[in-house]
């Protein structure tokens, strides 16, 4: 059950930036410059963790960190070149940076925020 949660879990938020992405225009008002890397940031943080977690049922441990940056990384390039096609978007190399430092960010803090939460299960 643990696996199918996991799988979910990173399904769920991968097709919720598809479906952002899809938009011409984002609901999210821009307050200071940079605000959009800030958010691919957190985002791509956030599914480093869940990526993390979905392929630790799958990939040797020694593999883990690296499966789950590439896989951040090729969902940004994939998400920037999906938004290339959208009317009124366009596609950023600084985003899919930001993608894969949040990601990169997330598995060099993992330990730290398994030790600071006390939580195994990370």
């Amino acid at each position: 059950m643990l696996k199918f949660l996991d799988s979910l879990a990173l399904i769920t938020l991968c097709a919720a930036i598809f479906g952002l992405s899809s938009q011409s225009s984002l609901p999210i008002p821009l307050v200071f410059d940079f605000q959009d890397k800030l958010h691919h940031f957190i985002a791509y943080f956030v599914m480093g963790i869940l990526a993390w977690r979905c392929f630790r049922h799958f990939v040797p441990p020694s593999l883990l960190v690296v499966t789950s940056i590439a896989f951040c990384s090729i969902h940004g390039i994939s998400d920037e070149w999906h938004q290339s096609f959208v009317p009124g978007r366009s596609s950023d190399v600084l985003d899919w940076v930001a993608d894969t430092i949040g990601a990169t960010v997330s598995m060099l803090l993992l330990p730290q925020l398994k030790r600071v939460l006390k939580i195994t299960s990370i």
